[in-house]
């Protein structure tokens, strides 16, 4: 499984802003649902989704050590991305 990770340890105070120069998936998981999700293992719980707008702004629920995922769902190609931490 090819992904692009980053993690923070953030709250709800903080917006993690996504550009991207097409649509992915970008989703946040703790560290629990982070090793599910590493691990092919479904059922993991996650925030975020397809974003087919960029930028695309999500706000963690609570403080936690947090993964930030960025994938394509399987289809091939390139993507051109930023991330940055608002608040």
């Amino acid at each position: 499984m090819s992904y692009l990770h980053q993690d923070f340890n953030i709250g709800p105070e903080k917006v993690i802003e996504v550009q991207l120069d097409k649509q992915a998936n970008v989703i946040l998981l703790d560290d629990g649902q982070y090793q599910n999700y590493r691990g092919g293992r479904g059922g993991f719980r996650y925030y975020g989704g397809l974003a087919k707008q960029s930028p695309f702004r999500i706000s963690p629920p609570h403080y936690d050590h947090w993964h930030l995922v960025i994938d394509l769902g399987g289809t091939g190609g390139t993507l051109r991305h930023a991330v940055r931490i608002i608040g």
